[in-house]
């Protein structure tokens, strides 16, 4: 399949241009199916801008904020422990792709970490875009049969005494983990407990450290 100079409709095709390089397969399956839902008027350009917009402003900053006020008042910890996609609604973070997000608390009996062990299903709404590990087939493969050894190679060594949970998301349930609030923080604001969470210690692989410099492994 190739990609048409132009067409016989009259909307734009924002970001396309003669000069770009040759689409790939997915690239130009993703612009076809496009094209046809805007053809038959399932979608508009502008409905799909917006929705490009909606994934390009998430991020782990909006999931630190999460923890960090379920670690500072009880009483959302509770809601949010009940209902995850209801209570970060609260503070305006929508679950724009329809999953029901699940949190699990981090206690000094249970860790609990995250896996997609079919394809990559992720708390986008809360975290933005997975790293490119959470994608890979040893990581999904490994994380189900030998989740201790998986943390260790992240820096994080749970001891023996303490059970690992691990969760393995799918098309309606997203998971994000409540990590343990670090000693020492007690004097710290909320915002400045957010600084403290990394993406890595919502998905289970790290924990977090009550100093603002981080060792965690690669976040990208």
């Amino acid at each position: 399949m190739t990609v048409p100079d132009h067409h016989d409709h009259d909307h734009a095709h924002p970001g396309v241009t003669k000069d770009e390089e040759p689409y790939g397969y997915y690239a130009t399956l993703e612009l076809a199916v496009r094209e046809l839902l805007i053809e038959a008027g399932l979608i508009t350009t502008d409905e799909h801008r917006r929705q490009i917009e909606i994934l390009d402003s998430r991020s782990p900053v909006l999931g630190a904020k999460v923890v960090a006020r379920a670690w500072t008042d009880p009483e959302f910890k509770k809601r949010l422990l009940a209902d995850g996609s209801a209570a970060c609604e609260e503070l305006g973070i929508t679950m724009y792709d329809g999953a029901h997000l699940i949190v699990h608390e981090n206690t000094d009996q249970v860790h609990n970490m995250v896996v997609c062990t079919l394809c990559s299903c992720y708390p986008r709404p809360v975290l933005g875009l997975p790293p490119d590990w959470y994608k890979n087939k040893q990581y999904r493969a490994r994380a189900v049969k030998e989740p201790r050894a998986v943390l260790k190679e992240f820096g994080t060594t749970i001891p023996d005494e303490v059970s690992i949970h691990v969760h393995d998301s799918n098309a309606n349930m997203r998971y994000l983990i409540l990590p343990l609030r670090p000693a020492g923080t007690e004097h710290l604001t909320e915002e400045e407990l957010a600084g403290l969470v990394t993406r890595d210690a919502m998905i289970g692989v790290t924990v977090v450290k009550s100093s603002l410099v981080q060792t965690n492994r690669g976040q990208a």
